[in-house]
């Protein structure tokens, strides 16, 4: 009896062990990744539909673990890049949503989830240009990318029900950089994430846009299909910025490593003087 326990016990002790390493299996599949990175903003943004703002913290605590785990298997400069593009697309949050009121959550506040969601969405970006097909073809990749946005912004100019300049002027300058930019295929991916983001958290009520942008009045989608472009700023302020950062990290690191060196070499120095 006792025997069995024990080993009953050390299974039950396994389970989140286990569950930790098929969490990271998964993050660490582009693939696998890109679709549980899908399903998890269907079911999340469903339970934020119905939830209070106390059961939306722990729905943002759920993002951030999500994103932590994320996390586990990227490199370096991926991981400074996706927290680049936290704090950057942040910062854009609360001016966009909170200070000018282009679009509006549910509860009028900014749910806790938005920020990690931001870094959940750069990296199934990344990682669907990092699956088999996009990464073998990206320039194929990136124009189905491109022409899905252009069609957006086509319609929103006449066949959808709200007229979206906005989203028309996002579009283009989404396009120029689609064209343009090494990291097209990345941005490609992120249009994708992004496209199904907006529609289905708009179509289900998690936010609102704006009719018109406060203070210019320009016709905006809900959501604008320019949303997108948003996002490829924050991921350019990312690639540019994550790099200089970890050789800023590694400049730093290195000198204080030469000043304790230096440090230890003068102790042992007035050490053997003394003696």
């Amino acid at each position: 009896g006792l025997r069995l326990a024990a080993v009953s016990a050390a299974h039950v002790m396994s389970i989140p062990s286990s569950a930790w390493r098929a969490a990271v299996g998964v993050a660490a599949s582009p693939g696998r990744f890109v679709v549980a990175s899908f399903v998890i903003t269907t079911v999340g943004l469903a339970l934020d539909i119905v939830a209070t703002v106390p059961q939306q913290y722990l729905l943002g605590l759920a993002a951030w673990g999500i994103l932590v785990v994320a996390l586990v298997p990227a490199t370096h400069a991926e991981r400074a890049q996706t927290l680049v593009v936290v704090g950057v697309a942040t910062l854009a949050e609360v001016f966009g949503s909170i200070l000018v009121g282009v679009y509006e959550y549910r509860h009028g506040n900014l749910p806790l989830f938005v920020p990690a969601g931001h870094g959940i969405i750069y990296l199934t970006g990344l990682r669907m240009s990092q699956m088999r097909w996009p990464s073998a073809h990206p320039r194929r990749f990136t124009a189905i990318a491109a022409g899905g946005a252009i069609a957006w912004a086509v319609a929103g100019l006449g066949l959808l029900p709200r007229l979206d300049v906005a989203g028309a002027v996002g579009v283009a300058v989404l396009v120029v950089f689609l064209i343009r930019s090494r990291y097209r295929a990345i941005y490609a991916g992120v249009f994708i994430a992004v496209a199904y983001l907006e529609i289905y958290g708009t179509a289900i009520g998690t936010w609102r846009w704006a009719e018109e942008i406060p203070g210019i009045s320009i016709p905006d989608g809900n959501p604008p299909s320019g949303a997108a472009a948003g996002y490829v700023l924050f991921d350019i302020a990312a690639l540019w910025l994550a790099p200089r950062l970890l050789g800023a990290w590694a400049s730093l690191r290195a000198d204080v490593d030469g000043r304790a060196s230096q440090d230890g070499t003068g102790d042992l120095g007035r050490r053997d003087r003394e003696g």
